[in-house]
């Protein structure tokens, strides 16, 4: 059919499947094409079928990151009619998750494809989910490496955008002592926000202090620890830049234990905005970045891949934004 209209099988999938991205002309041309073939799409559902399945493997479902970009895949499931499974690498599995044996079970419960969000993936994960006929999108991917480098597909944020709009947040406010509590090393996201950070120092003249910058984790725990530990310096930040909004909460718990006044004492900017940003107290100034559209992308990318569809991108990254709220002033 597709070569009858004289387009590309994925051009001919889109106007099946009444998706944008083909001009009325083209649209009109695989209809006509349709008709003279009397071509029948198969791609409704008969009565009583199962819907396909898309499945998530978080490494953590309890945080606030996760759960927003969760909503997004449930959303865009809800929108595609797909049904999606969670699981985790910690949890009892018959097979390693995300080995070539774990992606052939998963194929053979019909599933179309996998997303793996924050989780690290093996360099031969993408030739391994082929092989077993599924697509595979990484959200946020825990790598040393660049994901296209293995013919991986990720979707993330600007997160060096974020770390630089962070920084010369509370630079403009006047502050010069500015701590950086980030994610882990191992974590591409966290070393991506610190090299915007850092960036940000150099473009204002600010040396950037070792004494100032550390990389323990995302957690609150995390945020609390590294707060402490730049708040008892003989020369305190006045300005601390969280790897995340839940480790923000730790350094807002940090500055309460020393009696600190915030912002006056202390500003904070976190990183996600997700809604605990707006019920904190004081109100986090944080970066906002997309996440639940981010799982809705991850979703529509694993099933074009199940269709044949190859990826526009093997990296998206979707645009982060400084909101300010009350948690960040100028130096006393």
């Amino acid at each position: 059919m597709a070569a009858a209209a004289g387009v590309s099988k994925a051009t001919a999938s889109k106007v099946l499947n009444d998706r944008d991205g083909v001009s009325v002309a083209t649209r009109q041309r695989v209809l006509a094409a349709m008709k003279k073939l009397r071509y029948e799409p198969s791609t409704s559902r008969a009565a009583g079928a199962v819907p396909p399945v898309v499945t998530v493997l978080f490494d953590a479902y309890e945080s606030l990151y996760a759960a927003q970009v969760l909503a997004g895949v449930v959303e865009a499931g809800l929108e595609l009619d797909i049904d999606v499974v969670t699981t985790n690498p910690n949890g009892r599995h018959r097979h390693e998750p995300l080995s070539a044996a774990w992606f052939h079970r998963v194929a053979d419960k019909g599933h179309l494809g996998v997303i793996v969000v924050t989780t690290e993936v093996r360099a031969d994960a993408a030739a391994d989910s082929i092989a077993a006929g599924l697509g595979l999108v990484l959200v946020d991917p825990v790598s040393g490496r660049d994901a296209d480098d293995d013919g991986l597909v990720s979707v993330s944020a600007t997160n060096w955008t974020g770390g630089y709009q962070a920084t010369e947040h509370l630079l403009a406010l006047g502050h010069r002592r500015i701590g950086f509590a980030g994610g882990p090393p191992e974590s591409q996201p966290a070393r991506q926000r610190l090299h915007g950070h850092v960036a940000a120092l150099s473009a204002a003249g600010v040396p950037p202090a070792p004494e100032l910058t550390l990389q323990d984790g995302f957690r609150y725990e995390d945020g609390r620890d590294m707060a402490a530990r730049f708040l008892d310096l003989a020369d305190p930040p006045t300005a601390i830049v969280a790897g995340c909004d839940a480790s923000a909460l730790g350094v807002i718990a940090a500055a309460r234990v020393r009696q600190l006044r915030l912002p006056e004492d202390l500003s904070i900017v976190g990183f996600d905005d997700t809604y605990a940003a707006e019920s904190a107290s004081p109100r986090l100034t944080t970066i906002h970045q997309p996440l639940r559209e981010m799982g809705r992308l991850a979703v529509r990318t694993v099933v074009d891949q199940s269709r044949g569809q190859g990826p526009e991108a093997h990296h998206y990254e979707l645009a982060t934004s400084l909101v300010v709220r009350d948690s960040t002033a100028p130096p006393r």
